[in-house]
């Protein structure tokens, strides 16, 4: 017996021999249909999505950040931010404000009445601005600070009194960082919010909270001589249910739907943003409750502050674009 011989019991195949109990193999291997690679992963994403439909909103987020769309249950202004806040810093105030910080600005204006200090949100690279009307209105200069310390002189473009909404635009700007505008439709009472704007001056100061409510009557004074009592007197002139804060509305008035916020807000904020956890606007910041008749050095934020939502912006801004006044 040699030594390679099998052990017995165990046939023997020569290289070309074959197993007789073995189905012989093709003439030629079988051609895979052109849809079949395509068609695999397409069951693999029907899975994952009927998953993330059984266990909740935070496996269809993961669904969306795999897939690059926005799936079932994710707000537009979830969408709309997605890349706005640092990977490393997503979910966070801190991230918000590193993100976000760059394209709000300080406005001071000034008029005969006397002059006011408000904020701003970029809205384009080459400076245009929106801010609330009553930080603007009558006013006969305007000058802006951004983010970085450089200071421009600014223009009125449009204003819309009936929404308290202005649009400005900075003299020879460019390069400037614009703000991602979300979709206010998509707010939940309960959702972590962030304001940024300049109270007191303070440029740049950044408070944060949640949504407290939603479509809140305020009636806020169209007036522009008023505008100025923001410096002296505390705050915005407004209404809510009913009351008078913050001075006299006077007798020309408008009411608008806002966004009830108990983020910190103060004489300044007015025309700030409000933001949410994705780092997309949802909001304009208007006005804050503050006792009736308050001076300056008492008026104070206590958990009311009301945003002009987003939605309302966007479907404003062409109009302010082409110079509506009033």
């Amino acid at each position: 017996m040699s030594e390679n011989s099998s052990p017995s019991g165990v046939p023997e195949y020569g290289p070309h021999q074959v197993n007789p109990e073995w189905p012989p193999p093709p003439a030629h291997a079988p051609a895979a249909p052109a849809h079949r690679r395509s068609r695999g992963p397409a069951k693999l994403l029907v899975a994952v999505a009927i998953v993330a439909a059984a266990v909740g909103g935070t496996t269809a987020y993961g669904v969306q950040e795999l897939t690059g769309g926005t799936s079932a249950g994710v707000t537009a202004s979830s969408a709309a931010g997605t890349d706005v806040v640092p990977a490393s810093l997503k979910g966070t105030v801190a991230g918000v404000a590193k993100a976000v910080g760059p394209s709000i600005v300080e406005i001071k204006a000034a008029s005969s009445s006397g002059s006011a200090t408000g904020s701003g949100v970029i809205v384009t690279e080459d400076g245009e601005v929106v801010t609330n009307n009553h930080v603007v209105a009558g006013a006969s200069q305007i000058q802006v600070r951004t983010n970085d310390g450089k200071s421009y002189s600014a223009r009125v473009v449009g204003t819309d009194s009936s929404k308290d909404l202005a649009l400005i635009k900075l003299e020879d700007a460019s390069g400037l960082k614009a703000a991602t505008l979300g979709d206010s439709d998509g707010v939940r009472v309960g959702d972590q919010v962030v304001a940024i704007g300049s109270p007191e001056g303070l440029t740049g100061t950044v408070t944060s909270g949640i949504v407290s409510a939603l479509d809140r009557d305020v009636t806020v004074s169209t007036d522009e001589s008023q505008g100025q009592q923001q410096q002296r007197g505390g705050g915005w002139p407004f209404e809510f249910g009913g009351q008078e804060f913050n001075g006299d509305t006077g007798g020309s008035t408008t009411t608008y739907k806002a966004i009830q916020t108990d983020a910190s807000l103060n004489p300044g904020n007015s025309g700030g943003a409000l933001i949410d956890m994705n780092g997309a606007i949802i909001g304009i910041n208007s006005a804050m409750y503050a006792p009736s008749g308050a001076e300056s050095s008492t008026a104070g934020s206590v958990g009311l502050g009301f945003a002009i939502p987003v939605n309302t912006l966007k479907a404003d801004l062409p109009d302010l674009r082409a110079g509506a006044g009033g």
